[in-house]
């Protein structure tokens, strides 16, 4: 008797498995889409806590977010989120577009 796998098994296998991958997929890409959002939102408090540094130190708003950066107040990585999501400073809170 011959150990193995037949070719009936195999291609039940490979059903299982794709069927899996189906499943497994959509609910994967939206739990990346709900990350980076999550992931934008803490950074956008980072920026407003370094907006309120620049404001004590300074006595004024920062005009842009590259004011934060040159001020060593935040990293240049962090005037955009993982998304793609550009962040920008208006009436004195963070926003990302």
């Amino acid at each position: 008797m011959r150990k193995g796998f037949t070719l009936l098994e195999m291609v039940v296998v490979v059903i299982i498995v794709s069927i899996l991958l189906l499943l497994s997929i959509p609910n994967v890409t939206k739990v990346i889409s709900s990350v980076d959002a999550k992931a934008c939102s803490a950074l956008c408090k980072v920026v407003d806590s370094s907006i309120a540094q620049f404001k004590l130190d300074y006595g004024t708003m920062p005009s842009s977010i590259n004011d934060l950066v040159n001020g060593g107040y935040l990293d240049s990585s962090q005037t955009k989120c993982s998304n793609g999501a550009v962040l920008s400073i208006v009436d004195g809170h963070c926003v990302s577009n």
